[in-house]
């Protein structure tokens, strides 16, 4: 089995940005596990564990939804948490691009016929940078640093496959 997701990377020169950014927070908010700056990617859709026989026809089911989006540009900007600054379990930085919802229906609608539902929430285009260890144990200065940091750009990338 594979733990598999249908995902995308970000231009080196973001990433990096990002990178010192967590540098920035490490710090500041400690129990958090980020997520190493070769791992950052945006997940278009999480598919779990995977049967390596399954993969193929994965690809190959994601061959025309990909085709048809014509390359775009994503920007990141901004840092913020799910579910939220009281309770926060996902450090994210978000994302921007007018492809990504047509882009990520179109995965959707693909991989519904072999067996991946549908996500039930809307779509909120982010990248994770960490997690917390202990999810709901945030940091005192946890809304200052978000606050501080929610309108901050790390710059744009070409989406192309």
């Amino acid at each position: 089995m594979i733990r598999a997701f249908v995902g995308v990377r970000l231009d080196p020169e973001v990433t990096g940005k990002i990178s010192e950014a967590q540098l920035q927070l490490r710090s500041k908010l400690p129990g958090v596990r980020w997520v190493a700056r070769e791992n950052l990617h945006f997940t278009i859709k999480f598919l779990g564990s995977v049967a390596e026989e399954k993969i193929g026809p994965i690809m190959e089911a994601l061959e025309q939804p990909v085709r048809a989006v014509q390359r775009f540009s994503v920007a990141a900007r901004g840092i913020g948490v799910f579910p939220g600054v009281n309770r926060p379990r996902v450090l994210w930085v978000g994302l921007q691009g007018e492809a990504l919802a047509g882009l990520v229906s179109g995965v959707e609608r693909a991989l519904e016929p072999l067996g991946f539902a549908r996500e039930r929430r809307a779509f909120q285009p982010h990248l994770t940078i960490g997690r917390w260890r202990n999810p709901g144990n945030s940091s005192a200065g946890l809304g200052r640093e978000i606050e501080s940091r929610k309108e901050r750009e790390f710059g744009a990338s070409w989406v192309e496959e």
